[in-house]
C-alpha cells in the first residue's frame, strides 16, 4: 500500500535552536493519527513543514510521491492553529472564497455542514463567537476532496461540547482513502477516534504505535500512558 505521508530524517533548525530532530513516520490511506506532545514540543512546526508554510529544512517528505510544493498542495487540506479568516466578510462569502480558490471544493457540502454546526451564512465573521470561527476554519477544510489532512489543534480553546461537534464533523466529512493528521495536547478528548499514535517531545518522535496496542501492551488508556511518558 502507497504512503500517502512520508517523512524521512526531517530535521529543522531555527537558528542554533533544534525544532526538529531526526523525524521519520509514514502514514497510509484511511488512518487517523494523532500527533500528540506538549506545547512547545514541534507539532506546529512538522506540521507546518508538510503544508510547505516552512520550506527550508533537511530530510525528504513525501505527499502523494511529490516533494512539498505546487503539486502537493492539491492533495493536503490545512487546518492552521489559530484563526486566519477576514473578519469583515460574511460566512457565505468565505464559503463561495474557497470555492473559487479550490477546484476541489464541495460547496453544498460546506452549506450542508454549515446547517449541522449551527453557523448563520449571512453572519459576519467577526460577530462569530471563538467556538464558531473553530467551526467555520472546519468546515472550510472538511470540504475539499483531499488525501491528507491537517488539523493543528482544532480543538484547542473551545468548549467541551464544541470539542464533540468538531470531533463529529471530522468523522463523519474525511474523505474515504485519506487520511489525517491531527496535532493536540488534549488527548482524552481525540484518543478514541485515533487509529495511530506518534508523540513527539524536543523535536524527536519518540513513539510510533498503533493505539489499539498501546492499550492492549500498557493496559492503560493513551491519556495515561501520555501523562506518565511526559510526567503532565
Amino acid at each position: 500500500m502507497d504512503n500517502i505521508l512520508s517523512v524521512l530524517g526531517v530535521t529543522k533548525r531555527y537558528g542554533k535552536t533544534l525544532a526538529l530532530e531526526n523525524v521519520n513516520f509514514h502514514i497510509q490511506p484511511n488512518q487517523i493519527v494523532g500527533l500528540l506532545g506538549p506545547n512547545g514540543s514541534g507539532k506546529t512546526t512538522l506540521i507546518k513543514l508538510i503544508s510547505t508554510l516552512i520550506t527550508d529544512y533537511e530530510g525528504k517528505i513525501q505527499i502523494c510521491g511529490y516533494s512539498p510544493g505546487l503539486e502537493s498542495k492539491q492533495w493536503v487540506g490545512y487546518l492552521p492553529d489559530g484563526p486566519y479568516l477576514r473578519n469583515d466578510l460574511k460566512v457565505y462569502t468565505t464559503i463561495d472564497m474557497y470555492a473559487d480558490f479550490y477546484d476541489d471544493f464541495d460547496k453544498p457540502k460546506a452549506m450542508q455542514m454549515l446547517t449541522t454546526m449551527a453557523l448563520e451564512p449571512g453572519m459576519r465573521v467577526k460577530t462569530l463567537s471563538k467556538g464558531m470561527k473553530e467551526k467555520l476554519q472546519l468546515v472550510l477544510v472538511m470540504s475539499r476532496s483531499a488525501k491528507l489532512y491537517l488539523l493543528d489543534e482544532p480543538i484547542a480553546g473551545v468548549d467541551p461540547a464544541t470539542r464533540d461537534i468538531i470531533l463529529e464533523t471530522i468523522l463523519k466529512n474525511f474523505m474515504n482513502g485519506a487520511s489525517l493528521l491531527i496535532s493536540t495536547h488534549l488527548i482524552t478528548d481525540v484518543e478514541n477516534i485515533l487509529d495511530r499514535v506518534l508523540f513527539i517531545r524536543n523535536g524527536r518522535i519518540i513513539l510510533d504505535e498503533l493505539a489499539d496496542n498501546i492499550r492492549e501492551h500498557s493496559g492503560k488508556s493513551i491519556d495515561q500512558v501520555f501523562r506518565e511518558e511526559f510526567k503532565c
